[in-house]
């Protein structure tokens, strides 16, 4: 199954940018995708076919097509990708979630918050050299070489 993580609002317009060459049927017809008016990429004053889109530009991210059957059947949802890399997507609405039921507690008072100033590196000491030779001194504080 493919993954989108690596897909961006690049990889997105460059797919955009091949289907716009290559015109919408050519551009399904070459990536295996049929056409779908339920999911649709609004972009610029025109309109896409969205999962083809998120499908092409996974190519281009990964060099692999996400193909029509990962991206049919809810298994990704590209109206929400798309959504999140800056787009206008539409697509059919998914059943939300339940609201919460309402707490009968009591609200809780504000929490203050303490904090610890935090410690700074000290520097490091310059290591010391040999007045003689100039040479880094070991532990020991005895040059290797003057002696």
């Amino acid at each position: 199954m493919a993954t989108f993580s690596a897909v961006t609002r690049q990889h997105i317009l460059a797919a955009i940018a091949e289907y716009d060459d290559r015109g919408a049927e050519n551009f399904l017809g070459v990536y295996g995708f049929t056409p779908s008016v339920r999911e649709t990429l609004d972009h610029e004053g025109r309109t896409y076919d969205a999962k083809a889109v998120l499908g092409v530009a996974h190519r281009h991210a990964t060099g692999r097509v996400a193909t029509a059957d990962e991206l049919a059947g809810g298994k990704v949802d590209a109206v929400t990708i798309l959504r999140k890399r800056g787009f206008e997507a539409s697509g059919p609405v998914s059943a939300a979630p339940a609201p919460a039921a309402p707490s009968r507690r009591a609200p809780a008072a504000p929490r203050t918050r303490t904090t610890t100033p935090r410690r700074t590196a000290e520097p490091e000491k310059p290591a010391a050299v040999c007045p003689t030779c100039f040479m880094t001194l070991p532990a020991t504080g005895v040059c290797d070489t003057c002696g």
